[in-house]
């Protein structure tokens, strides 16, 4: 079974909806810890949602520093999928795996609720189950979720294929009010230029059971990268 790593920092929150995303789709699910830098064996990483370190400085530049980190660091370079949820997105930005900063949302307020993307590139190792142009319905709850980028890193993301997902108008988004937080061209997240690291400002692992989320969308997320460390390992 394909075991995926799972990191809580101090003030994670959603570790356990991330590893309990895992099983669900049908992998191993690790925990690994902030301080520890040993990866135990798994051969895919996801940066959680949370306040790490109380988002103090900055979001997620205290835990770029974690000793874990410079394992995935690494391990990224060597090409294993890392995916970061929010605050984890905010982590691969501090760490350099992605660029790009995420601010504070431009009307200051923090935005929860179900939220509409367009998945704009299946060429990453965690998005290849969807389709491109592909709509899909997720929670995003963040106050810091505005991505920047200069207008040459954005045109880059643009003409290279590494822009993953926009933010979208759909039922209960208006025209005018569908981008959560004014991130630059409605950009909800990004690649790096191998597409094995992702970060994605809205809530994958709370649309994966009917029971408890807006949809199942989310979950193609997860399948995906069980699928494709199946082909590579093969």
């Amino acid at each position: 079974m394909t075991r995926v790593g799972v990191v809580t920092f101090p003030g994670s929150l959603d570790d356990g909806d991330a590893l309990r995303a895992v099983r669900v789709a049908g992998g191993e699910a690790v925990s690994l810890w902030h301080d520890d830098p040993a990866l135990h064996g798994v051969e895919a990483v996801i940066l959680p949602g949370g306040f790490s370190y109380g988002d103090y400085l900055r979001c997620g530049a205290i835990a770029r520093f974690a000793p874990v980190m410079d394992s995935i660091v690494k391990a990224a370079g060597d090409g294993m999928p890392v995916l970061g949820i929010c605050n984890g997105f905010q982590i691969l930005c501090e760490a350099h795996l992605l660029p790009g900063g995420l601010t504070r949302n431009q009307h200051l307020h923090f935005r929860n609720r179900d939220q509409w993307l367009r998945i704009e590139s299946v060429g990453t190792a965690w998005t290849g189950s969807y389709e491109a142009g592909q709509n899909i319905l997720v929670p995003v709850k963040s106050g810091e979720g505005c991505f920047v980028a200069d207008e040459q890193t954005l045109d880059l993301l643009e003409s290279t294929g590494r822009v993953v997902a926009r933010y979208v108008p759909g039922p209960g988004l208006s025209e005018e009010g569908y981008n959560p937080n004014g991130s630059l061209r409605d950009i909800a997240g990004i690649s790096n230029e191998a597409g094995n690291v992702v970060g994605l400002m809205p809530h994958p692992e709370h649309a994966t059971e009917a029971l408890t989320g807006p949809s199942v969308d989310g979950l193609g997320f997860f399948t995906h990268v069980l699928g494709h460390l199946g082909r590579v390992s093969a």
